[in-house]
């Protein structure tokens, strides 16, 4: 998938919202763009992008349903939970 088309992935799913969506695009365009890069420009910019994504950090723990299209009437979570603390 080129950026264009991520592009209009995000657009159509309202992904402007989801940073990791947004960090995605990103490397797609750096990636078509590497050929008119320096090495150290390239490197630069990647670099930039990782220390983005790792600014999320754990942005998302408690709005796991939102973010990650969870159903919102899902009565099992709890079972879920429990299942996990058990095994």
């Amino acid at each position: 998938m080129n950026s264009q088309d991520l592009a209009r992935y995000i657009e159509q799913t309202d992904g402007v919202s989801k940073p990791w969506l947004l960090a995605q695009l990103r490397l797609s365009k750096l990636k078509e763009r590497r050929d008119t890069l320096s090495p150290a420009e390239y490197i630069q910019a990647l670099d930039d992008i990782q220390a983005d994504l790792m600014q999320l950090g754990e942005w998302w723990i408690g709005r796991e349903a939102e973010v990650f299209g969870l159903g919102q009437n899902r009565s099992d979570r709890s079972d879920l939970n429990d299942r996990d603390r058990d095994a």
